[in-house]
């Protein structure tokens, strides 16, 4: 009876660790909307300049850092502040070939709240691949702000 209930607790145990975050990005991890999303769940949701730099090119990382923490850089480059968000990318106008280039342009929707409203938004970056991994080049400015 021992044992059946050792193999039982064994079996549970390996199934419940081999499970991952629920909040992990899907599909697959080297691709530019996936690297992206990474990106702003660190600013927004996990609010870690540090982590968020791992993401971004050289020069874009001295840009954020000058800004001292994720919320000063958020607030004031990317102009968008939440308390809590999700990310989507927007596959709309999503093509193959940015997969495959060096180049790509990803649009991503914000859904998320600040101080108590519902806040809705999107942005675009440019990414650049080097050596296989994917980096946000640019935030492009919003063109519908004034």
């Amino acid at each position: 009876m021992k044992k059946i209930l050792f193999i039982c607790a064994l079996l549970s145990n390996v199934l419940l660790l081999g499970c991952g975050p629920e909040d992990a990005p899907k599909g697959e991890k080297n691709t530019p909307g996936v690297t992206a999303t990474l990106f702003f769940d660190a600013l927004y949701n996990k609010q870690d300049l540090n982590l968020a730099t791992q993401y971004a090119t050289p020069k874009m990382a001295r840009i954020m850092k000058s800004y001292g923490t994720a919320n000063q850089f958020a607030r004031n480059l990317v102009n968008m502040q939440y308390d809590e968000v999700v990310i989507e990318v927007d596959m709309t106008n999503m093509s193959l070939r940015e997969q495959y280039g060096d180049k790509a342009n990803i649009n991503l929707i914000f859904t998320g709240y600040f101080n108590g409203k519902k806040i809705d938004d999107m942005r675009s970056v440019k990414m650049i691949r080097k050596k296989g991994d994917w980096y946000i080049e640019k935030i492009n400015p919003d063109p519908f702000a004034r």
